[in-house]
């Protein structure tokens, strides 16, 4: 039975809601946390309480923060501390985080006090960093024992782990010596050791590290888990590819918004205020109103010419809009090359090069369609057609130089590039196309 039958039962109450538990606990446990974000907060509450306590912990962790301090408020202290036990560590850190500061105060002293402390450490650790979004439960094996003692200790403590397909090997002061996966323990003789078989060459991240640097690592070696080390490289954590995929559109949904000339938000849309939604809309749209002072002041200084010949005036939006276009396809295709680790600091003379010819040939093909269409439009006047279509030209050779450089400037700045894509870009290309048509308008036309 699918998720919709499922939801059309509940919502037609026919059928006893306890008859749902065997269809519940067949299903897979994001599959029961997205019908629960279809019903109402009575029923949501019922058939949470149905579900079996591995499952509810689960499903627990996948529903939104409003929902889990909907649960939260229904159940007792020990239902809490149950549910909060028995889920991972990092995910534990992912409720609490999301949590009025009243209900984290009641979680946590429902929690067991060592997996509190676990908990607390986290927290500690500065926002998007290693130590944040890792989790404190893997296996550890010692490099001097065989592998048919690992496989013990793994079978005895595997349950609780979140990960048992890479296994880390350390010393007695914890410190990381290597890895070894289980593929590697499966195929490997019983009584070799460790110490024999594992990887020392192994790739880590400090708690420290900024996570879109560990993303780009898990993109670069193909990683399911990636252990987290402190000053002294002794092992504290790992980081598993689930929260590296949080970590990536987390990260990405940024980019689009500083592209988009938004200030970045953690909240979904739908739970921001209206008045946070101005609020960060309202700081850019005020720079890019207070940019167009620059516009305006350039066309004031042509205003003459423009008296002369008005029809100039008709050019303007097609070549901002125009110029701003290029701008942005440049711009775009660069950080997200950078973002990808497709495109470095060293390739700034490449990609500059590489963007100029591709601006010629876009000049070039869209200055023949805009002859023929002045030419059509303004009474045969070759030298308007001529002057249009050279600034036409020269505008889309600019922008596309400018969108190319602009991010990676900033990346050497150590400024987030995405940021340049909007704002900045927008300006310097408005400002400079209108200069650019101006001056080649006094040159052929003579004004």
């Amino acid at each position: 039975m699918d998720k919709e039958e499922i939801l059309l039962i509940i919502r037609e109450g026919s059928i006893d809601i306890t008859k749902l538990k065997p269809l519940l606990s067949d299903m897979n446990t994001a599959d029961i946390a997205e019908i629960l974000e279809d019903l109402d907060r009575e029923k949501i509450i019922q058939l949470f309480r149905i579900l079996p306590k591995a499952i509810a912990s689960e499903v627990f962790a996948f529903m939104d923060s409003d929902q889990q301090q909907l649960i939260i408020e229904a159940l007792t202290d020990d239902e809490i501390g149950e549910i909060m036990d028995k889920l991972f560590v990092d995910d534990a850190v992912d409720v609490i985080e999301e949590l009025p500061a009243n209900v984290v105060t009641r979680v946590l002293q429902s929690v067991h006090s060592e997996k509190r402390k676990l908990i607390n450490q986290i927290l500690q650790y500065p926002d998007d960093s290693a130590g944040s979004i890792m989790t404190t439960e893997f296996v550890a094996l010692r490099e001097d024992v065989k592998v048919r003692e690992a496989f013990d200790d793994i079978r005895a403590t595997g349950l609780n782990k979140e990960t048992i397909y890479t296994c880390y090997v350390i010393r007695e002061d914890r410190l990381l010596v290597g890895v070894i996966s289980a593929k590697v323990l499966m195929l490997a003789r019983p009584q070799e050791r460790i110490a024999d078989i594992m990887d020392t060459n192994v790739v880590f991240a400090y708690t420290t590290d900024d996570q879109e640097t560990i993303a780009d690592q898990f993109q670069k070696y193909g990683f399911l888990a990636m252990p987290v080390v402190d000053k002294e490289q002794r092992l504290v954590g790992i980081i598993t590819v689930d929260d590296i995929v949080d970590v990536i559109v987390e990260e990405n949904t940024e980019d689009m918004e500083k592209m988009a000339a938004l200030v970045p938000s953690d909240d979904p849309y739908l739970k921001t205020s209206i008045v946070q939604h101005a609020r960060n809309r309202f700081v850019w749209m005020l720079v890019l109103m207070l940019s167009a002072t620059i516009t305006g002041t350039i066309i004031s200084s042509f205003e003459n010419g423009l008296m002369v010949l008005p029809i100039l005036m008709s050019f303007i939006p097609m070549l901002m809009n125009t110029g701003g276009i290029a701008g942005s396809q440049s711009s775009t295709l660069i950080i997200r090359g950078m973002a990808v680790g497709e495109i470095g600091l060293k390739d700034i003379s490449f990609v500059v090069w590489k963007e100029i010819r591709v601006g010629m040939l876009c000049g070039l093909g869209l200055g023949l369609v805009n002859f023929i269409r002045v030419y059509i439009m303004n009474n045969h006047d070759a030298l308007l057609c001529i002057t249009v279509t050279l600034s036409l030209f020269c505008t889309i050779l600019m922008a596309k130089t400018v969108g190319s450089i602009l991010p990676i400037v900033a990346k050497r700045l150590k400024i987030d590039p995405a940021i340049m894509s909007a704002p900045l870009l927008t300006t310097i290309v408005d400002a400079v196309s209108l200069i650019i048509f101006f001056s080649i308008s006094k040159v052929i036309l003579d004004l």
